[in-house]
């Protein structure tokens, strides 16, 4: 069992900010200046493509997304289109798998299994879907999940949709599923629900499957070592 995992909460952040953030860590991670860290945080209104994104899944015209404040990047994660925004848990996991013993589909289970145990302690039964990495209500849509590895060191990670604006999805075909429902904590149970209600919950969850003694949790921004 590993000793520690770093834990940094960014709140509300930029996309491009924490997509440069969770690089730099990887580097650092890669040359042993920085331990395997988790960053929980929300981004403002996004729309990410990965490798897999196909023109058609974006449903309305990327100059019009962006004269409505919603930002669309282009990204080397695996998996296509999503959308992120306030009210979804992001949780970016910085991780050496080979450190750990895992396998990509076991890194993926256990990032799932991480959003399904909380949503159980809600009442909500979420479940996996075969050939669609992410968590699933009733057919519906609720987590998202998508890596990237470099020589096994992991950036990106999960979404969960807590309270966002769901109408915000209709700008896509959700991770290029047609006819997808997509919902949320909100959706499902109704009343007030804010990320911070998932956070301690999901970063306890990962710390488990993943094998850590505790976490570390750490105030403010993550710091890159430089030396």
């Amino acid at each position: 069992m590993r000793e520690a995992l770093s834990i940094s909460d960014l709140g509300l952040i930029d996309y491009e900010e924490a997509l440069d953030l969770q690089r730099s860590l990887r580097e650092a991670r890669l040359d042993g200046r920085a331990p395997d860290t988790l960053l929980l945080l929300e981004h403002p209104p996004t729309i990410t493509l990965g490798r897999r994104s196909r023109p058609e899944d974006l449903l309305v015209s990327q100059e019009q997304l962006e004269s409505q404040g919603v930002h669309v990047a282009e990204i080397e994660r695996g998996g296509k289109i999503t959308y992120h925004g306030p009210g979804q848990l992001v949780a970016y996991p910085i991780l050496g798998l080979r450190e750990l013993d895992l396998s990509v589909p076991r890194y993926v289970s256990t990032l799932e299994q991480a959003m399904i145990d909380w949503l159980a302690t809600l009442g909500i039964e979420a479940t996996r879907r075969k050939g669609f990495p992410g968590v699933w209500v009733n057919g519906r849509k609720i987590g998202a999940v998508g890596v990237h590895l470099k020589r096994w060191v992991s950036i990106h990670g999960i979404a969960l949709n807590v309270n966002p604006d769901l109408g915000a999805f209709q700008a896509i075909v959700p991770c290029g599923i047609d006819g997808v429902e997509v919902t949320s904590v909100a959706a499902e149970l109704g009343g007030s629900w804010s990320v911070a209600d998932a956070k301690v919950a999901v970063a306890e969850s990962l710390r488990a499957g993943l094998g850590y003694a505790r976490l570390d949790w750490r105030a403010g921004s993550a710091v890159v070592p430089t030396g």
